[in-house]
């Protein structure tokens, strides 16, 4: 992505999915709900992702583990490997992270579950 310069917006969106399993989904940043197991929702193009948090609940009264990665085309990073959350738990990444056009934030629990994901993000729009 080139530079941005001249005009664009900065606006602080949110994203979710809902009843995560074990094949993963990446989060989508139109404003809609992923559909779980599809992984090929990417940052569009001229856009700048700033993830500021994301909770994580397991809605389906059975402790699971699960993995978040990032894959810019071509390789995938795990920002969390192996992350337990228990029963009915709810876990919060804090941590901010930014995404460019092509990118993908996905995750993916070990076995079949339950758990719900939703994210807070500022999304700088150069388009």
């Amino acid at each position: 992505m080139a530079i941005p310069s001249g005009t664009g917006t900065e606006v602080l969106k949110r994203t979710f999915i809902h009843a995560q399993s074990s094949t993963a989904t990446s989060f989508r940043w139109d404003g809609t709900m992923a559909t779980t197991g599809t992984s090929t929702y990417t940052v569009p193009t001229n856009h700048i992702i700033t993830v500021l948090n994301i909770s994580f609940n397991e809605q389906g009264n059975t402790a699971e583990i699960f993995d978040m990665m990032v894959n810019d085309g071509t390789n995938t990073i795990y920002l969390l490997q192996y992350q337990s959350l228990p029963d009915y738990g709810t876990f919060v990444w804090n941590d901010k992270i930014v995404l460019t056009g092509g990118d993908k934030l996905m995750i993916k629990t070990d076995s079949a579950a339950n758990v719900d994901a939703y994210l807070s993000y500022i999304d700088q729009d150069f388009t």
